[in-house]
Protein backbone atom coordinates (compact mmCIF):
# COMPACT_ATOMS: atom_id res chain seq x y z
CA UNK A 1 0.00 0.00 0.00
CA UNK A 2 1.63 2.54 -1.46
CA UNK A 3 1.74 6.76 0.93
CA UNK A 4 0.43 9.26 -0.81
CA UNK A 5 2.31 12.96 -1.10
CA UNK A 6 0.11 15.53 -1.80
CA UNK A 7 1.94 18.97 -3.22
CA UNK A 8 0.59 22.02 -2.10
CA UNK A 9 0.83 25.99 -2.19
CA UNK A 10 -0.21 29.22 -4.07
CA UNK A 11 -0.34 29.17 -7.68
CA UNK A 12 2.68 29.96 -9.86
CA UNK A 13 5.54 28.64 -7.55
CA UNK A 14 6.32 25.85 -9.07
CA UNK A 15 4.04 23.09 -8.28
CA UNK A 16 3.32 21.52 -11.54
CA UNK A 17 7.48 21.15 -12.16
CA UNK A 18 8.53 20.00 -9.20
CA UNK A 19 5.68 17.40 -9.44
CA UNK A 20 6.99 16.64 -13.00
CA UNK A 21 10.35 16.19 -11.33
CA UNK A 22 9.21 13.45 -8.74
CA UNK A 23 7.54 11.77 -11.56
CA UNK A 24 10.05 12.34 -14.15
CA UNK A 25 7.49 13.17 -17.17
CA UNK A 26 6.65 16.47 -18.74
CA UNK A 27 3.22 15.62 -18.97
CA UNK A 28 2.02 18.39 -16.82
CA UNK A 29 1.66 21.62 -19.15
CA UNK A 30 3.40 24.20 -17.07
CA UNK A 31 2.55 27.36 -18.76
CA UNK A 32 2.76 30.82 -16.47
CA UNK A 33 -1.20 31.37 -16.52
CA UNK A 34 -2.11 30.75 -13.20
CA UNK A 35 -4.23 27.32 -13.09
CA UNK A 36 -3.76 26.14 -16.37
CA UNK A 37 -2.60 22.49 -14.91
CA UNK A 38 -5.59 21.00 -15.67
CA UNK A 39 -5.21 17.27 -15.79
CA UNK A 40 -1.63 16.22 -14.98
CA UNK A 41 -2.09 16.04 -10.95
CA UNK A 42 -1.06 12.46 -10.66
CA UNK A 43 1.61 10.23 -10.63
CA UNK A 44 3.97 7.52 -8.95
CA UNK A 45 7.05 8.18 -8.09
CA UNK A 46 9.78 5.89 -6.22
CA UNK A 47 13.08 7.02 -4.36
CA UNK A 48 15.21 5.32 -2.12
CA UNK A 49 13.14 2.06 -2.72
CA UNK A 50 10.09 3.12 -1.67
CA UNK A 51 7.08 3.61 -3.86
CA UNK A 52 4.97 6.44 -3.26
CA UNK A 53 1.93 8.43 -5.44
CA UNK A 54 2.36 12.41 -5.78
CA UNK A 55 -0.84 14.32 -6.59
CA UNK A 56 -0.42 18.28 -7.57
CA UNK A 57 -3.09 20.03 -5.95
CA UNK A 58 -2.15 23.20 -7.88
CA UNK A 59 -4.57 21.31 -11.11
CA UNK A 60 -7.73 21.54 -9.36
CA UNK A 61 -7.79 25.88 -8.77
CA UNK A 62 -11.10 27.05 -10.58
CA UNK A 63 -11.48 29.93 -11.50
CA UNK A 64 -7.59 30.61 -12.84
CA UNK A 65 -8.17 34.44 -13.49
CA UNK A 66 -8.88 35.04 -9.84
CA UNK A 67 -7.98 32.81 -7.23
CA UNK A 68 -9.85 33.27 -4.43
CA UNK A 69 -7.35 32.30 -0.95
CA UNK A 70 -10.89 30.13 -0.21
CA UNK A 71 -9.92 27.89 -3.03
CA UNK A 72 -6.30 27.39 -2.29
CA UNK A 73 -7.52 26.79 1.79
CA UNK A 74 -10.40 24.29 0.86
CA UNK A 75 -7.11 22.57 -1.41
CA UNK A 76 -4.67 22.43 1.19
CA UNK A 77 -8.06 21.07 3.74
CA UNK A 78 -8.32 18.40 1.35
CA UNK A 79 -4.76 17.38 1.46
CA UNK A 80 -4.90 17.45 4.72
CA UNK A 81 -7.44 15.11 5.04
CA UNK A 82 -6.33 12.67 2.29
CA UNK A 83 -2.71 12.87 1.87
CA UNK A 84 0.00 11.17 3.96
CA UNK A 85 2.82 13.48 3.60
CA UNK A 86 2.78 17.47 3.02
CA UNK A 87 4.64 19.10 0.48
CA UNK A 88 4.81 22.90 1.19
CA UNK A 89 5.96 25.16 -1.95
CA UNK A 90 7.24 29.22 -1.70
CA UNK A 91 8.84 31.16 -3.68
CA UNK A 92 12.09 32.85 -2.66
CA UNK A 93 11.82 35.48 -5.47
CA UNK A 94 8.30 36.77 -3.80
CA UNK A 95 9.16 36.02 -0.10
CA UNK A 96 6.39 35.38 2.14
CA UNK A 97 3.13 36.57 1.03
CA UNK A 98 -0.03 36.96 3.00
CA UNK A 99 -1.45 33.93 1.07
CA UNK A 100 1.52 31.87 1.76
CA UNK A 101 0.67 32.79 5.75
CA UNK A 102 -2.61 31.99 5.62
CA UNK A 103 -1.80 28.46 3.97
CA UNK A 104 1.24 28.07 6.83
CA UNK A 105 -1.84 28.85 9.50
CA UNK A 106 -3.64 26.06 8.40
CA UNK A 107 -0.35 23.55 8.13
CA UNK A 108 0.53 24.53 11.66
CA UNK A 109 -2.82 22.07 13.06
CA UNK A 110 -0.75 19.05 11.15
CA UNK A 111 0.30 16.19 12.83
CA UNK A 112 1.58 14.25 9.54
CA UNK A 113 4.83 15.06 8.17
CA UNK A 114 5.05 18.14 6.54
CA UNK A 115 8.17 19.74 4.44
CA UNK A 116 8.47 22.99 3.20
CA UNK A 117 9.89 23.49 -0.12
CA UNK A 118 11.59 26.71 -1.01
CA UNK A 119 11.46 26.79 -4.79
CA UNK A 120 13.73 29.08 -7.25
CA UNK A 121 16.54 28.68 -4.96
CA UNK A 122 19.85 28.62 -7.59
CA UNK A 123 22.76 30.55 -6.24
CA UNK A 124 24.24 31.17 -2.60
CA UNK A 125 22.14 34.97 -2.74
CA UNK A 126 18.85 33.34 -3.18
CA UNK A 127 20.19 30.87 -0.54
CA UNK A 128 20.38 33.46 2.12
CA UNK A 129 17.09 34.70 1.18
CA UNK A 130 15.21 31.67 2.25
CA UNK A 131 15.65 32.29 5.42
CA UNK A 132 12.63 34.51 5.67
CA UNK A 133 10.83 31.40 5.58
CA UNK A 134 11.54 30.49 9.27
CA UNK A 135 9.07 33.06 10.03
CA UNK A 136 5.98 30.62 8.67
CA UNK A 137 6.56 29.15 12.15
CA UNK A 138 6.74 25.63 9.92
CA UNK A 139 10.14 24.70 11.16
CA UNK A 140 12.96 23.55 8.97
CA UNK A 141 12.80 24.17 5.16
CA UNK A 142 14.59 22.87 1.82
CA UNK A 143 15.87 25.13 -0.85
CA UNK A 144 15.26 23.83 -4.15
CA UNK A 145 15.17 24.64 -7.67
CA UNK A 146 12.68 22.59 -9.43
CA UNK A 147 13.99 23.99 -13.18
CA UNK A 148 16.73 22.39 -12.63
CA UNK A 149 16.68 19.96 -9.79
CA UNK A 150 18.84 21.15 -7.32
CA UNK A 151 17.96 20.46 -4.09
CA UNK A 152 14.99 17.67 -4.95
CA UNK A 153 17.44 14.85 -4.29
CA UNK A 154 17.73 15.86 -0.79
CA UNK A 155 14.13 16.86 -0.36
CA UNK A 156 12.80 12.97 -1.63
CA UNK A 157 15.66 11.50 0.95
CA UNK A 158 13.50 13.10 3.53
CA UNK A 159 10.54 12.20 2.35
CA UNK A 160 10.98 8.50 1.90
CA UNK A 161 12.45 8.41 5.24
CA UNK A 162 8.57 9.27 6.48
CA UNK A 163 7.36 6.45 4.18
CA UNK A 164 6.97 3.39 5.41
CA UNK A 165 8.10 0.12 4.53
CA UNK A 166 5.40 -1.69 2.18
CA UNK A 167 3.91 -4.62 3.44
CA UNK A 168 2.52 -6.69 0.97
CA UNK A 169 -0.39 -7.59 3.47
CA UNK A 170 -2.00 -10.97 2.17
CA UNK A 171 -5.36 -10.55 3.45
CA UNK A 172 -7.38 -13.44 3.29
CA UNK A 173 -10.13 -11.85 1.70
CA UNK A 174 -9.60 -10.32 -1.82
CA UNK A 175 -10.37 -6.49 -1.74
CA UNK A 176 -12.88 -5.05 -4.39
CA UNK A 177 -12.95 -1.07 -4.43
CA UNK A 178 -15.99 0.38 -6.37
CA UNK A 179 -14.50 3.46 -8.29
CA UNK A 180 -15.77 6.02 -10.74
CA UNK A 181 -16.70 9.56 -11.08
CA UNK A 182 -19.43 11.28 -9.28
CA UNK A 183 -22.79 9.64 -10.24
CA UNK A 184 -21.43 7.12 -12.56
CA UNK A 185 -23.97 4.82 -10.50
CA UNK A 186 -21.64 3.38 -7.80
CA UNK A 187 -23.68 3.65 -4.25
CA UNK A 188 -26.74 2.06 -6.22
CA UNK A 189 -24.20 -0.52 -7.46
CA UNK A 190 -23.56 -1.13 -3.89
CA UNK A 191 -26.41 -0.72 -2.67
CA UNK A 192 -28.13 -3.42 -4.82
CA UNK A 193 -25.38 -5.82 -4.63
CA UNK A 194 -25.35 -5.87 -0.61
CA UNK A 195 -29.38 -5.25 -0.56
CA UNK A 196 -30.72 -3.40 2.11
CA UNK A 197 -29.12 -4.84 5.23
CA UNK A 198 -26.18 -2.80 5.06
CA UNK A 199 -25.49 -1.23 8.36
CA UNK A 200 -23.81 1.70 7.60
CA UNK A 201 -25.34 4.47 8.35
CA UNK A 202 -24.65 7.35 5.26
CA UNK A 203 -26.71 10.08 6.21
CA UNK A 204 -24.15 11.69 8.64
CA UNK A 205 -21.72 13.81 7.35
CA UNK A 206 -18.46 12.61 7.55
CA UNK A 207 -19.26 8.77 8.21
CA UNK A 208 -17.92 7.48 4.99
CA UNK A 209 -14.87 9.75 5.38
CA UNK A 210 -12.40 6.94 5.03
CA UNK A 211 -13.18 4.32 2.88
CA UNK A 212 -15.57 1.80 5.05
CA UNK A 213 -14.68 -2.02 4.40
CA UNK A 214 -18.16 -4.19 3.91
CA UNK A 215 -18.04 -8.03 3.97
CA UNK A 216 -19.89 -9.59 1.36
CA UNK A 217 -20.74 -13.04 1.51
CA UNK A 218 -23.35 -14.05 -0.82
CA UNK A 219 -24.07 -16.43 -4.17
CA UNK A 220 -21.34 -18.28 -2.49
CA UNK A 221 -18.82 -15.09 -2.91
CA UNK A 222 -16.46 -13.41 0.05
CA UNK A 223 -14.79 -10.60 -0.46
CA UNK A 224 -14.33 -7.10 1.20
CA UNK A 225 -16.11 -4.42 -0.43
CA UNK A 226 -13.85 -1.35 -0.46
CA UNK A 227 -16.64 1.35 -0.60
CA UNK A 228 -16.37 5.11 -1.33
CA UNK A 229 -18.93 6.24 -3.04
CA UNK A 230 -21.09 8.23 -1.37
CA UNK A 231 -18.13 10.30 -0.39
CA UNK A 232 -19.44 13.76 -0.62
CA UNK A 233 -22.29 15.86 0.76
CA UNK A 234 -24.45 17.18 -1.66
CA UNK A 235 -23.82 20.72 0.33
CA UNK A 236 -20.31 20.59 -0.26
CA UNK A 237 -19.36 22.57 -3.11
CA UNK A 238 -19.52 21.38 -6.20
CA UNK A 239 -16.23 22.94 -7.67
CA UNK A 240 -13.92 20.56 -6.03
CA UNK A 241 -15.83 17.59 -6.71
CA UNK A 242 -13.13 16.23 -9.68
CA UNK A 243 -10.22 16.85 -7.15
CA UNK A 244 -11.72 15.49 -4.58
CA UNK A 245 -12.89 11.78 -7.00
CA UNK A 246 -9.83 11.93 -8.03
CA UNK A 247 -8.18 11.72 -4.82
CA UNK A 248 -10.73 9.16 -3.35
CA UNK A 249 -9.83 6.96 -6.36
CA UNK A 250 -6.13 7.49 -5.58
CA UNK A 251 -7.14 6.39 -2.11
CA UNK A 252 -9.17 3.47 -2.88
CA UNK A 253 -7.34 2.09 -5.71
CA UNK A 254 -4.35 1.76 -3.97
CA UNK A 255 -5.99 -0.45 -1.14
CA UNK A 256 -7.78 -2.61 -3.04
CA UNK A 257 -6.92 -6.07 -5.36
CA UNK A 258 -9.70 -5.51 -7.93
CA UNK A 259 -10.36 -1.86 -9.08
CA UNK A 260 -14.55 -2.47 -10.43
CA UNK A 261 -14.87 0.79 -12.73
CA UNK A 262 -18.22 2.03 -12.47
CA UNK A 263 -19.15 4.48 -16.11
CA UNK A 264 -22.50 6.14 -17.12
CA UNK A 265 -23.58 4.49 -20.21
CA UNK A 266 -25.35 7.45 -20.96
CA UNK A 267 -22.46 9.66 -20.80
CA UNK A 268 -20.15 7.09 -22.10
CA UNK A 269 -16.37 6.49 -21.10
CA UNK A 270 -14.89 10.33 -20.68
CA UNK A 271 -11.55 11.28 -19.58
CA UNK A 272 -12.08 11.01 -15.83
CA UNK A 273 -12.84 7.26 -16.36
CA UNK A 274 -10.13 6.93 -18.57
CA UNK A 275 -7.74 8.85 -15.37
CA UNK A 276 -8.93 6.05 -13.32
CA UNK A 277 -8.19 3.39 -15.47
CA UNK A 278 -5.03 4.26 -15.52
CA UNK A 279 -4.50 4.84 -12.01
CA UNK A 280 -5.72 1.22 -11.75
CA UNK A 281 -3.18 -0.26 -14.14
CA UNK A 282 -0.29 1.85 -13.10
CA UNK A 283 -0.73 0.18 -9.57
CA UNK A 284 -0.93 -3.37 -10.95
CA UNK A 285 -4.39 -4.17 -9.74
CA UNK A 286 -6.97 -5.88 -11.44
CA UNK A 287 -9.73 -4.41 -13.70
CA UNK A 288 -13.86 -4.81 -14.21
CA UNK A 289 -15.39 -2.52 -15.81
CA UNK A 290 -19.22 -1.90 -15.82
CA UNK A 291 -20.95 0.20 -18.01
CA UNK A 292 -23.83 1.21 -15.24
CA UNK A 293 -27.52 2.69 -16.81
CA UNK A 294 -27.38 0.26 -19.72
CA UNK A 295 -31.25 0.27 -19.91
CA UNK A 296 -32.02 3.88 -20.39
CA UNK A 297 -29.09 3.88 -23.51
CA UNK A 298 -31.53 3.06 -27.13
CA UNK A 299 -30.52 -0.01 -28.14
CA UNK A 300 -29.61 -0.67 -31.87
CA UNK A 301 -28.50 -3.20 -33.27
CA UNK A 302 -24.70 -4.02 -32.21
CA UNK A 303 -24.54 -1.40 -29.62
CA UNK A 304 -22.93 -3.41 -26.90
CA UNK A 305 -19.85 -4.36 -29.63
CA UNK A 306 -20.01 -0.57 -30.44
CA UNK A 307 -19.72 0.51 -27.04
CA UNK A 308 -17.08 -1.98 -26.33
CA UNK A 309 -14.86 -1.47 -28.89
CA UNK A 310 -15.12 2.43 -28.35
CA UNK A 311 -13.73 1.46 -24.44
CA UNK A 312 -11.25 -0.41 -25.78
CA UNK A 313 -9.90 1.83 -28.20
CA UNK A 314 -9.32 4.36 -25.45
CA UNK A 315 -7.57 1.70 -23.18
CA UNK A 316 -5.20 0.28 -25.67
CA UNK A 317 -2.79 -1.46 -25.29
CA UNK A 318 -4.05 -2.78 -22.00
CA UNK A 319 -7.60 -4.32 -23.86
CA UNK A 320 -7.92 -7.60 -22.23
CA UNK A 321 -10.45 -6.35 -19.57
CA UNK A 322 -13.98 -7.89 -18.85
CA UNK A 323 -16.38 -5.06 -20.00
CA UNK A 324 -20.23 -6.06 -18.00
CA UNK A 325 -23.29 -4.01 -19.10
CA UNK A 326 -25.19 -3.72 -15.88
CA UNK A 327 -28.23 -1.59 -14.37
CA UNK A 328 -28.30 -1.46 -10.83
CA UNK A 329 -31.58 -0.03 -10.71
CA UNK A 330 -32.75 -2.95 -12.15
CA UNK A 331 -30.58 -4.74 -10.89
CA UNK A 332 -29.75 -6.66 -13.87
CA UNK A 333 -26.43 -8.86 -14.49
CA UNK A 334 -24.97 -7.60 -10.71
CA UNK A 335 -23.97 -11.25 -10.38
CA UNK A 336 -22.15 -11.28 -13.75
CA UNK A 337 -20.06 -8.01 -12.51
CA UNK A 338 -18.99 -9.59 -9.52
CA UNK A 339 -18.36 -13.29 -10.74
CA UNK A 340 -16.32 -11.24 -13.23
CA UNK A 341 -14.31 -9.74 -10.52
CA UNK A 342 -13.71 -12.57 -8.87
CA UNK A 343 -12.10 -14.58 -11.74
CA UNK A 344 -9.97 -11.76 -12.06
CA UNK A 345 -8.67 -12.01 -8.61
CA UNK A 346 -8.05 -15.51 -9.06
CA UNK A 347 -6.57 -14.62 -12.37
CA UNK A 348 -3.96 -11.87 -10.47
CA UNK A 349 -3.08 -14.55 -8.15
CA UNK A 350 -2.08 -17.51 -10.34
CA UNK A 351 1.50 -18.58 -9.92
CA UNK A 352 2.38 -20.60 -12.96
CA UNK A 353 5.18 -23.01 -12.75
CA UNK A 354 8.44 -22.60 -13.80
CA UNK A 355 8.94 -25.61 -16.36
CA UNK A 356 5.51 -25.22 -17.65
CA UNK A 357 6.29 -21.70 -19.03
CA UNK A 358 9.38 -21.99 -20.41
CA UNK A 359 8.07 -25.09 -22.04
CA UNK A 360 5.06 -22.87 -23.43
CA UNK A 361 6.96 -19.16 -24.17
CA UNK A 362 10.39 -20.49 -25.66
CA UNK A 363 8.95 -22.43 -28.26
CA UNK A 364 6.49 -19.29 -29.56
CA UNK A 365 10.27 -16.99 -28.97
CA UNK A 366 11.58 -19.77 -31.47
CA UNK A 367 9.00 -19.64 -33.99
CA UNK A 368 9.18 -15.66 -33.64
CA UNK A 369 12.58 -14.47 -32.31
CA UNK A 370 12.93 -10.75 -31.39
CA UNK A 371 14.05 -9.13 -34.86
CA UNK A 372 17.83 -8.57 -34.78
CA UNK A 373 19.16 -5.17 -34.22
CA UNK A 374 22.24 -3.74 -36.08
CA UNK A 375 22.75 -6.89 -37.00
CA UNK A 376 23.16 -8.49 -33.25
CA UNK A 377 20.85 -11.71 -32.85
CA UNK A 378 18.91 -12.03 -29.70
CA UNK A 379 18.75 -14.58 -27.71
CA UNK A 380 16.07 -15.30 -24.92
CA UNK A 381 17.11 -18.62 -23.13
CA UNK A 382 15.12 -18.96 -19.84
CA UNK A 383 12.40 -17.32 -18.45
CA UNK A 384 10.09 -16.84 -14.61
CA UNK A 385 7.57 -15.65 -13.11
CA UNK A 386 9.21 -13.38 -10.69
CA UNK A 387 7.80 -14.18 -6.70
CA UNK A 388 5.56 -10.91 -6.80
CA UNK A 389 2.21 -10.17 -5.58
CA UNK A 390 1.02 -9.55 -8.91
CA UNK A 391 1.95 -11.20 -11.79
CA UNK A 392 5.37 -10.04 -13.15
CA UNK A 393 7.84 -11.83 -15.46
CA UNK A 394 11.41 -11.88 -16.35
CA UNK A 395 12.79 -13.05 -19.32
CA UNK A 396 16.45 -13.86 -19.73
CA UNK A 397 18.53 -12.98 -23.06
CA UNK A 398 21.82 -12.39 -24.24
CA UNK A 399 20.90 -8.73 -25.46
CA UNK A 400 17.79 -7.36 -23.54
CA UNK A 401 18.76 -3.96 -23.75
CA UNK A 402 17.89 -4.27 -28.08
CA UNK A 403 14.04 -5.91 -27.56
CA UNK A 404 11.79 -3.27 -28.23
CA UNK A 405 8.30 -2.09 -27.56
CA UNK A 406 6.60 -3.82 -30.51
CA UNK A 407 8.66 -6.96 -29.09
CA UNK A 408 7.07 -6.58 -25.45
CA UNK A 409 3.48 -6.04 -26.13
CA UNK A 410 3.48 -9.52 -28.53
CA UNK A 411 5.26 -11.53 -25.71
CA UNK A 412 2.71 -9.74 -23.56
CA UNK A 413 0.09 -10.78 -25.56
CA UNK A 414 1.21 -14.53 -26.09
CA UNK A 415 1.84 -14.79 -22.28
CA UNK A 416 -2.43 -13.14 -22.14
CA UNK A 417 -3.23 -16.13 -24.83
CA UNK A 418 -1.62 -19.28 -22.96
CA UNK A 419 -2.63 -18.07 -19.49
CA UNK A 420 -5.59 -16.72 -18.10
CA UNK A 421 -4.55 -13.02 -17.30
CA UNK A 422 -7.98 -11.23 -18.05
CA UNK A 423 -8.01 -8.25 -16.26
CA UNK A 424 -4.88 -8.21 -14.98
CA UNK A 425 -1.99 -5.35 -15.29
CA UNK A 426 1.16 -7.61 -16.02
CA UNK A 427 5.05 -6.25 -15.65
CA UNK A 428 7.68 -8.04 -18.70
CA UNK A 429 11.36 -7.59 -17.60
CA UNK A 430 14.11 -8.32 -20.22
CA UNK A 431 17.26 -8.82 -18.05
CA UNK A 432 20.86 -10.17 -19.17
CA UNK A 433 21.12 -13.91 -18.83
Amino acid sequence: MSSIVAIVGRPNVGKSTLFNRLVKRREAIVDSVSGVTRDRHYGKSEWNGKEFSVIDTGGYVIGSDDIFEGEIRKQVQLAIDEADIIIFVVDVEQGITPMDAAVAKILRQVKKPLFIAVNKVDNAMRDADAVEFYNLGLGDYHTISSINGSGTGDLLDAVAEKIPKEEEEESELPRFAVVGRPNAGKSSFINSLIGEDRNIVTDIAGTTRDSIDTKYNRFGFEFNLVDTAGIRKKSKVKEDLEFYSVMRAVRAIEHCDIAILVIDATRGFEGQDEKIFWLAEKNKKGVVILVNKWDLVEKETNTVRDFENKIKETIAPFTDVPIVFISALTKQRLFKAIEKAVEVHENRKQKIQTSKLNETMLEIIQNFPPPATKGKYIKIKYCMQLPTYTPQFAFFANLPQYIRDPYKRFIENKLREEYDLTGVPIVIYFRQK
